[in-house]
């Protein structure tokens, strides 16, 4: 659909309109909403880094012609001296285009180490938190197709297996909520042309150059591979190998879960039989770690190392009892019993 058929149909304010006119923005909207396919209400996290903000309008005019509630959030980590400054800016700058927004707050202390990680951890609890209160089930997520090549090369350094090296999909579902990336098919470079041809502004993160963080690192690395010569399309190609691969995996998964878990309404927990650990050690692994994650209701599985320390001891003990992820988890006898911890 053209823009102007787009138009014909909805109103959008005239200034919005405008902007999506542009040749390269029509196509960038049209590929954005290719990608997203939803009728539901939803929330859209900006930072106020270039990707946000394109997504910020995409969202916005997706809104428009599907005529959906959403919410704009920006969250203010505190870990920098400006970063309230900055926040407020991106609201009003949102606001001269109709995009009315909502800033959230990390209060309290912040971390000496793995900073990124916990600002990570409580950008969601802030935004899963506006969810329930809105009653609304989808996030939209600013992550993009270079995200995709940079989350591989970090994951493939922490020793990740298969999932955890594709783990940047589309769509990610945590305690029912929907974290969507309607931006994977995107480039960095034409995300960075929409923000600078709508809002003429963006943040530019200094944390972004300080190679101090791993991610940093592993940005100036893949300039490197690009510079000598690492074909995107090739990669891209390796992670849909990946992804299907995935998929087979997902559905024994699936299967174990069915066949050999049970859940007790009665007594609220969840019983895994013999024949659960008689698996392939990738199909137990990850339908251990899913059926944890059900039943301690936490944003993130349980850390690899301690889920493998414990289905090794399950395996080896006879009878055995331990917490992990907000659970309790009992063996008595060939049984493993599952239930909320507290």
């Amino acid at each position: 659909m053209s823009p102007k058929n787009l138009n014909a149909k909805i109103k959008i304010p005239k200034l919005l309109k405008i902007k999506l006119n542009n040749k390269k923005i029509s196509q960038i909207f049209k590929k954005f909403e290719k990608s997203l396919i939803i009728k539901e209400n939803f929330i859209v996290a900006v930072s106020g880094g270039p990707d946000s903000l394109a997504l910020a309008y995409l969202a916005k005019i997706y809104a428009l012609k599907n005529n959906l509630i959403v919410k704009f959030i920006i969250i203010d980590h505190k870990l920098r001296s400006e970063s309230t400054k900055e926040a407020k800016k991106v609201k009003k700058i949102l606001k001269n285009f109709y995009i009315e927004s909502k800033i959230l707050t990390w209060l309290g202390p912040k971390p000496d180490k793995n900073i990124q990680s916990f600002a990570r951890k409580e950008r969601y609890k802030l935004l899963f938190k506006e969810c329930k209160k809105y009653e609304i089930r989808n996030i939209l997520l600013a992550h993009h197709r270079d995200d995709l090549l940079e989350n591989f090369f970090i994951r493939m350094l922490r020793g990740s297996g298969l999932k955890g090296l594709i783990s940047l999909n589309k769509k990610t579902n945590i305690d029912n909520i929907n974290l969507l990336r309607p931006l994977l098919d995107q480039k960095k470079e034409d995300l960075i042309f929409l923000s600078k041809k709508v809002f003429n502004f963006f943040v530019i993160d200094p944390t972004n150059k300080d190679d101090k963080y791993q991610r940093v690192k592993i940005r100036n690395l893949i300039i490197e591979l690009k510079n000598n010569g690492l074909d995107m399309r090739k990669f891209l190609k390796t992670i849909k190998n990946l992804q299907d691969s995935d998929f087979v995996v997902n559905f024994y998964v699936n299967r174990n879960l069915e066949k050999n878990s049970f859940f007790s309404l009665k007594n609220k927990k969840l019983i895994l039989n013999s024949d659960f650990f008689q698996q392939p050690y990738e199909i137990i692994f990850r339908s251990f770690s899913e059926t944890i994650n059900s039943i301690g209701k936490k944003y993130y599985p349980p850390r690899g190392k301690k889920l493998d320390r414990l289905i090794r001891d399950i395996k080896k003990n006879r009878s055995f009892r331990a917490t992990l992820g907000g659970c309790v988890i009992e063996k008595v006898n060939q049984t493993v019993i599952i239930s909320k911890e507290g």
